[in-house]
């Protein structure tokens, strides 16, 4: 095994190496801690496959370490019989995407022309496309696998690699752990395959995917709407401000909504270009204040009612709602409890509600569901952070089992309605959220009236999600030792009593191993502790929940304050 120093040799004295690569690589020398940090390990290839600041060495993102990627996927794929020609049942080919970031295209065209020289046929779309349509395509061309290039709401700097199976979901443990070996046998130049694209796209080994996919996708999408009774009613005059955050949600969403019956639909001009740069945010993320600024100043000018935004690759989708004469931006909780609470309402007003339904929703996200599936006798099934394991309980319940699942939720903005895909989907949850407008339009409500009354009906519930960011190329090493403390140390009160802790480090009934630690608390408090799949951070959820609103903001501040002294203790 070379040594950091021995790579970076290795990299410029490769012919595989492309010239302005190499002149990257030797403007780095005399920084020995930059050269490190570029060399010392190859991004780690996980359930959520790749991401990482774009960049020459074994440790970025460029086109060495995503062809190198493909091999490993490619040489599973052949394992298990998915290349032309195979007797694979699973399926046969890779389904590939990618969204608005900057070397995304080029990305994803070297993905497939690192299949095509391996063999295994390539659908590759002719543009950038929303994360979800990836899913579905993955499935609808009978693919065994599927990559899409994106780095989700990530700042600029960054790109990633996600891969999928033959069920649409991201690659499961077993076979991410199978990528990852394969990988580790191989040279990242000697032993990769590849073709020219262009001469694989003339041998047909790489097919090209355009509109007629979309229509079918959109198709799809659209058949998991309740009713048009109420849009039928209100959606032409219900103003909408969009905003697609420069990614690629910019054509479907505004499209699917048209399409629903929506005539005042208000695009943010500034953002509707796809633009890797993201230039109107300091980051593409729906969850954050800052990003919907311009939307709201959309918003305040027209009078509208709602603002949607989906983030750069289009499965995750953020809301703000008009409360009086101020704008209030919704968490992915909210949003959630909103849409589960109108898609059962609804179902069961409509004759839809399906023999034994279920939901699905991440260990970290809002209680308050599980409240709203006990009064409404609905099942709730409970899965760890990663839509792919809602994704498997899908493929588990109402695939291969006799429940049917009617919807699926993650805190972080993740919202699914159907079984079409096995990812999350922004343009699902943009429709479904607009749906819930007009519901509450109908009967003389604003949306945030409608979550008020929510309130009412189950109980309070506030959630607060943070970030301890951890910088340098160390950040990894140092995220883990504080992981490492808290667990060797658990503590007897977070701000509130610790009645029980749970490590999914740990066998855990119905769960893979996790390092994530959840503690139940008095009075039906909860908090989770998780590092990042993808960034240097821990991420903590506190969930709150109280008689009154105010109690359950008090029992949530004195969380917040204890979770976070517990970190820099």
């Amino acid at each position: 095994m070379r040594t950091y120093r021995e790579e970076y040799e290795y990299w410029l004295a490769s012919d595989a190496v492309d010239a302005k690569t190499k002149d990257e690589l030797r403007a780095l020398e005399g920084n020995e801690k930059e050269i490190e940090g570029r060399f010392k390990a190859m991004l780690t290839f996980g359930t959520a496959g790749l991401r990482g600041i774009m960049g020459a060495g074994t440790g970025m993102m460029n086109v060495y370490t995503v062809r190198y990627a493909t091999q490993g996927l490619a040489n599973l794929i052949i394992e298990k019989g998915g290349q032309i020609g195979g007797d694979s049942k699973e399926g046969s080919g890779v389904a590939i995407a990618h969204d608005s970031r900057l070397n995304s295209r080029l990305f994803a065209e070297e993905a497939a022309s690192v299949l095509a020289a391996n063999g295994i046929k390539a659908f590759i779309f002719d543009d950038m496309r929303p994360t979800p349509e990836l899913s579905f395509a993955v499935r609808e061309t009978g693919s065994i696998a599927g990559i899409n290039i994106t780095a989700s709401h990530n700042p600029k700097e960054y790109n990633g690699y996600k891969a999928y199976w033959a069920d649409g979901a991201q690659l499961g443990p077993e076979h991410a752990n199978v990528v990852s070996a394969e990988i580790a046998k191989i040279d990242i130049f000697r032993d990769v395959k590849t073709m020219d694209y262009g001469e694989a796209v003339n041998k047909g080994l790489v097919e090209i995917l355009g509109d007629e996919m979309d229509q079918v996708y959109i198709g799809r999408v659209m058949e998991t709407s309740i009713t048009h009774k109420y849009i039928d009613q209100v959606a032409k005059d219900m103003k909408i401000v969009f905003t697609p955050f420069h990614g690629a949600g910019y054509k479907l969403v505004p499209e699917i909504l048209r399409r629903q019956g929506y005539g005042a639909i208000i695009p943010v001009e500034e953002q509707m270009i796809p633009d890797g740069n993201f230039p109107t945010v300091k980051s593409p993320n729906p969850e954050n204040t800052e990003g919907f600024a311009l939307a709201i100043e959309y918003a305040k000018k027209n009078g509208a009612e709602l603002v949607i935004g989906v983030d750069p690759d289009s499965d995750r989708c953020g809301a703000v709602v008009k409360s009086g004469d101020e704008y209030i931006i919704l968490s992915g909780n909210q949003i959630a409890c909103l849409m589960l609470d109108y898609i059962i309402t609804m179902r069961r007003e409509c004759g839809k509600m399906p023999a034994r339904p279920f939901a699905c929703k991440s260990i970290v996200s809002t209680v308050m569901a599980n409240r709203i599936c006990e009064v409404n006798d609905v099942k709730m099934y409970e899965v760890l952070t990663g839509f792919k394991f809602i994704g498997e309980k899908i493929k588990e319940h109402d695939e291969n089992g006799d429940e049917n699942f009617i919807f699926g939720f993650e805190e972080s903005i993740g919202f699914l309605g159907g079984t079409y895909a096995r990812d999350k989907d922004a343009v699902f949850a943009a429709m479904m959220m607009a749906e819930v407008g007009c519901w509450y339009k109908a009967r003389g409500m604003s949306v945030y009236d409608g979550l008020l009354s929510l309130y009412d009906k189950y109980g309070y519930f506030i959630e607060n999600t943070e970030s301890t960011v951890f910088g340098g190329f160390d950040s990894a090493e140092r995220r883990e030792a504080v992981m490492s403390r808290v667990r060797q140390n658990p503590p007897e009160s977070i701000g509130l009593r610790v009645e029980s802790l749970t490590d999914y480090t740990k066998d855990v009934p119905g769960f893979t191993k996790s390092n994530v630690l959840f503690y139940n608390l008095a009075d039906g408090c909860a908090v989770a502790i998780r590092p990042s799949g993808t960034e240097p951070k821990i991420k903590t959820y506190v969930m709150a929940r109280g008689d009154t609103a105010e109690e359950a903001e008090e029992r949530r501040m004195a969380v917040r304050s204890a979770v976070d002294a517990l970190l820099e203790a």
